[in-house]
């Protein structure tokens, strides 16, 4: 069994206080992780600027190569863990014994991760529209119009409260080392193994220890994380995203409610849209919140409904290790039994019904756990309630909706993917301001182009843009310092 130390700025610290993490089938122990408490973290954080300060003394382009060589060493590389080492396939398993993901699901968020680190260059391009990333590390420079910019870091360090529930939400916090800026880590209690590799990997790489902690623990320490980050993520639920609505301070992730509309000039054909939608709503165990949860069109909503049912109605949980495996357990004692409660009292409202229903039961109990199986639910409107939930496994709603009713019915939206070709409901759609993430065509949900900010810029959320004037002898400086350095 490992023993998972606290990391504070990149120092080890054993606390008397541990957790286990153990394996959501048989509970043998996997690792010891110490636990750190609020007050810990809020001492430490006097020595946050210490981490901006370290990174600022490498260039941005020193340490995007760097990062490309941490992405080589995470993906393939023994790497310590704790007091041992883990390959890349002890850390798959280890990761999927722990959260409920199977194992394939596990290398594949590895293989997103490597290639957000590889590409770290380009990225970064996209994300900052094109700055120089010197003037990000410097404060201030010259366009190359000749006018002076100045973006200020809002933070040394900025804080992550991170799920256990999907793997995949750390690609984006990876960006934050190249534009200097330090990480304090809250790993989720069943998903440690992320945090640990990657900063094992960055330190093998030549990114400086003390740029990044890492804190696992209890609520204490995500609401310590969120107190005193002047710049922090958290994930979690409505309730999570609604309390920290508004506080320019937390950049709060939670469910996307992401859904596939059907317009009426594409909607008869739907048939040849089958499989983006199942894809849309299964792959990833439909975990993550860019996996469908809503399909609505104006009729054929029936059909469209008996359709993925008879498709993935019949998926049957298997052993995490089977390459086949496609959903996800509920490793939390009694999470998944309270779900399904939800959904069963949902399914008895007027207009709702349940396409799943003949294909068997939809909850899967064992001794230690629970697996929740595809579930799809046909709408005859948007009225019940049921019609704007979502979950984390492969559940979707199909909702029967007038498309002149559906922008003002569809509700907060991160992704939707819009089949259609008219030109006026692309227009409607392109101004839609509750709609994050827009696909204009048959593009499944899931499929997300790296080059193009998810959920939120994480560059505007760390810096701010400001006026900032030079005499013109200085802004010459500037200039000429920037067309001597290497391209």
């Amino acid at each position: 069994m490992l023993n998972l130390p606290i990391l504070r700025w990149g120092k080890p610290y054993d606390s008397l206080e541990t957790d286990q993490v153990v394996h959501f089938i048989t509970g043998e122990p996997i690792a010891k992780v110490s636990q750190a408490n609020g007050g810990l973290l809020e001492r430490d954080m006097r020595f946050a600027q210490r981490a901006r300060d370290v990174l600022r003394e490498i260039p941005p382009e020193d340490l995007i190569e760097r990062i490309k060589k941490a992405a080589d060493l995470y993906l393939n590389a023994s790497l310590p863990m704790g007091d041992g080492h883990q390959g890349p396939e002890e850390f798959a398993r280890a990761q999927s014994a722990s959260t409920g993901l199977p194992e394939h699901m596990c290398r594949a968020n590895m293989q997103k991760n490597y290639f957000v680190l590889t590409r770290m260059n380009e990225m970064l391009d996209a994300l900052t529209r094109g700055l120089d990333l010197s003037i990000l590390s410097r404060g201030y420079g010259v366009e190359s119009r000749g006018v002076v910019v100045s973006f200020q870091a809002q933070a040394p360090a900025v804080g992550l409260v991170l799920p256990s529930n999907s793997p995949g939400v750390h690609t984006l916090w990876l960006p934050v080392i190249p534009m200097q800026i330090g990480l304090v880590l809250k790993p989720g209690p069943q998903e440690p193994w992320t945090p640990y590799r990657m900063t094992a990997a960055f330190h093998e790489a030549g990114i400086p220890r003390e740029a990044i902690s890492i804190y696992p623990g209890g609520g204490d320490v995500g609401a310590a994380v969120l107190a005193n980050c002047s710049r922090s993520m958290i994930f979690g639920g409505t309730a999570t995203v609604e309390r920290y609505k508004g506080d320019q301070r937390v950049q709060a992730h939670g469910p996307g409610f992401s859904k596939i509309l059907l317009a009426d000039d594409v909607v008869d054909q739907w048939e040849k849209f089958l499989d983006v939608m199942a894809d849309s709503v299964y792959l990833n165990s439909g975990r993550g919140c860019i996996n469908c949860s809503g399909v609505w069109a104006s009729r054929h909503t029936e059909e469209i409904a008996a359709a993925l049912a008879e498709r993935l109605g019949p998926i049957e949980p298997k052993p995490p290790e089977d390459p086949q495996s496609g959903l996800a357990a509920f490793t939390v004692a009694g999470a998944g039994q309270a779900i399904w409660k939800a959904i069963d009292a949902d399914l008895r409202d007027s207009g709702v019904e349940h396409a799943t229903a003949k294909y068997g039961p939809r909850l899967v109990e064992l001794e230690r756990c629970a697996y929740l199986r595809p579930t799809v639910v046909h709408c005859s409107s948007p009225a019940p309630a049921i019609a704007k939930k979502e979950y984390m496994f492969p559940f979707v709603t199909v909702v029967k909706c007038p498309q002149e009713k559906m922008l003002e019915s569809i509700g907060p939206t991160l992704v939707c993917s819009a089949i259609t070709e008219d030109a006026k409901f692309q227009r409607q759609l392109t101004d839609a301001v509750h709609i994050d993430r827009l696909n204009i065509g048959p593009i499944p949900t899931i499929k997300l182009d790296w080059m193009q900010p998810h959920e939120g810029n994480i560059v505007e959320f760390l810096f701010r843009a400001r006026a900032y004037q030079l005499v013109p002898e200085a802004v010459r400086k500037v200039e000429r310092a920037a067309a001597a350095a290497p391209a």
